[in-house]
């Protein structure tokens, strides 16, 4: 089964490119994961909260989405466990809301009345597994442990863009202006042309921007600049530094 990459895993190739100072997990890794537990079977949510806390995992356990949804969630590793047949949401589409307010941990969903066309929806809007019930315990355990791992990834390339992006800023407008033509493929008399300054002047912005960005060469200054945010993509337009907004 095909599924649908998540925007970050889209960048890996271009993030594991960047020098190793950038690729560093700045977040901490050994932080315990917590799993929630999305079932209204109490003896369910009893079982997998006795199975995850043996293996050294944080369960915390909710009845319906609107709990898990008032709860406040701490800022670490996990993921959640939703059965499909809640008392106030169906699994799949409580799922799909937790991508549209911005929660991203990582789903297994579960079930007792599944069917190929409820796990080829979960699986294509992101869950990491789909188990029919009754499942082993070893069953969970890998899907859990494939879950959080997922999670323990995509907070360490979110750290890593917010690196990237964090050094971008501290480039003068103008140093970005010429990173971005530089590492688009122009030469420096291009740059000078599309900016309106002098050659030698694009030269000391590139230097600069070198400095700056931690780039030991021309070609990691491109894998940088390919996960700076495109809303300074309209500057790779011909003549678009005169049109400057």
């Amino acid at each position: 089964m095909v599924v649908a990459k998540h925007a970050w895993e889209a960048r890996l190739p271009v993030l594991r490119a960047l020098p190793d100072e950038m690729t560093a997990m700045p977040v901490q890794t050994d932080q315990t994961a917590v799993v929630h537990v999305v079932d209204d079977d109490a003896s369910m949510r009893d079982a997998l909260q006795g199975l995850f806390s043996s293996m050294g995992l944080d369960a915390r356990t909710y009845a319906t989405a609107r709990d898990f949804l008032a709860a406040m969630l701490p800022d670490r590793p996990g993921c959640v466990v939703i059965d499909v047949r809640l008392p106030d949401s169906n699994g799949l589409d409580f799922q799909a809301h937790l991508t549209s307010i911005g929660i991203r941990l990582p789903v297994v969903m579960i079930t007792g009345y599944g069917d190929i066309a409820m796990s080829v929806r979960a699986m294509k809007h992101g869950a990491v597994d789909f188990l029919p019930k009754p499942f082993s315990d070893q069953q969970m355990l890998d899907a859990v442990t494939a879950a959080v791992a997922r999670d323990r990834q995509r907070r360490a390339i979110d750290a890593c863009l917010f690196r990237t992006q964090e050094r971008f800023a501290t480039l003068s407008s103008r140093e970005q202006e010429v990173m971005l033509l530089v590492t688009a493929g122009r030469m420096n008399k291009q740059v000078a042309g599309d900016l309106g300054i002098s050659e030698i002047t694009v030269k000391i912005h590139r230097g600069a921007v070198m400095r700056k960005m931690g780039a030991r060469s021309l070609a990691e200054l491109v894998r940088m600049a390919d996960v700076i945010n495109t809303k300074w993509s309209w500057l790779l337009t011909p003549g678009a530094a005169a049109r400057r907004p």
